[in-house]
């Protein structure tokens, strides 16, 4: 870079060289930034990869005061439904039998992949739902509210809405907003060529899933009513109303996480043939159900699942 050139001796000599002083000087700061700039690393934007899924808090990190206490109380309801929220539980299922890990884990249902996601048009009931709507439906659904001591879920505007939504907005803490997250819900299993079949279900239940659900689908229950393994079928179980009675759905989660702790050892085959079987087995009715299970069937459950149809005689749902 060529230096400035000094100003012509005159009259006006004074001025021209605060001018050219004022000039060098601008020049300096503006090389001095240059060079600056030059010598400092460029930082890349982080990117997450497309795959990733998103890492939620860890529980250390939840905060003293009021706020944390509420996420304290939510995530005992949301992993100790009986023991917190008992009088609206029907059933030995606990919110996370299915939302594992806490709500926590990707692909399977996870609450801070759901938190962002509402509110949203659904069409189980045809309107937008929020989270408290969500929830309600879970109470309603999953957990047999209908045989609970209160014999509905929670009356709208109850703490307990407010104490699972509190932690689930903290699980979902630095999570992006406005987009499906991957992990969210339930992996999508194509369908196979031979479809799913309840007969080969019930032969791979037997060798991959029995020795914790028992033989006959009814779980590990602990001497105060409790489970430590939740029953998949039968009166203790969730309802015809429950997603999980999709085998969609049920497919997805046992091919991601099931058996326990050794997710995806199934194949795409076993994980649709073991939805078959167990959500062929009965279970408490559809609280949506008025009439007939027939008009129920029509109204409700046009594709998907087994209710309404007959199994070893026996008409589903009825």
């Amino acid at each position: 870079m060529t230096e400035p050139t000094p100003p012509t001796p005159g009259d006006d000599g004074d001025a021209q060289r605060i001018i050219f002083a004022i000039t060098a000087a601008l020049l300096v700061l503006v090389v001095t930034y240059k060079v600056g700039q030059s010598d400092a690393p460029v930082q890349a934007p982080v990117e997450v990869a497309a795959d990733a899924a998103f890492s939620p808090p860890a529980e250390s990190t939840i905060p003293a005061g009021p706020d944390g206490d509420a996420i304290r109380r939510g995530r005992l309801i949301f992993t100790a439904s009986a023991a917190h929220a008992g009088q609206y539980v029907g059933n030995g299922l606990t919110c996370s039998n299915c939302h594992l890990d806490a709500g926590r884990k990707a692909d399977a249902s996870p609450m801070w992949a759901a938190w962002v996601s509402y509110p949203a048009y659904r069409a189980k009931n045809g309107r937008v739902n929020t989270m408290e709507d969500r929830i309600r439906d879970c109470f309603l659904y999953s957990m047999n509210a209908p045989a609970s001591k209160a014999g509905a879920p929670p009356p709208f505007g109850d703490d307990i809405y407010r104490d699972l939504q509190s932690y689930f907005a903290w699980l979902a803490t630095g999570a992006p907003s406005g987009k499906p997250l991957p992990g969210r819900g339930f992996i999508k299993l194509a369908t196979t060529p031979i479809g799913h079949d309840p007969v080969r279900g019930a032969i791979v239940f037997a060798g991959q899933c029995a020795s914790c659900h028992g033989a006959n689908g009814q779980g590990q229950a602990n001497p105060d009513g409790s489970y430590t393994i939740p029953p998949l079928w039968g009166a203790r179980s969730y309802n015809w109303g429950a997603g999980m009675t999709g085998l969609a759905s049920a497919a997805g989660f046992i091919k991601a996480n099931m058996p326990y702790g050794e997710g995806n050892t199934l194949t795409d085959q076993q994980a649709w043939d073991v939805a078959a079987y167990v959500d062929s087995r009965e279970r408490p009715r559809d609280p949506r159900q008025t009439g007939t299970v027939e008009s129920a069937r029509k109204q409700f459950h046009p594709k998907g699942d087994y209710y309404g149809q007959e199994i070893d005689g026996k008409m589903l749902g009825s």
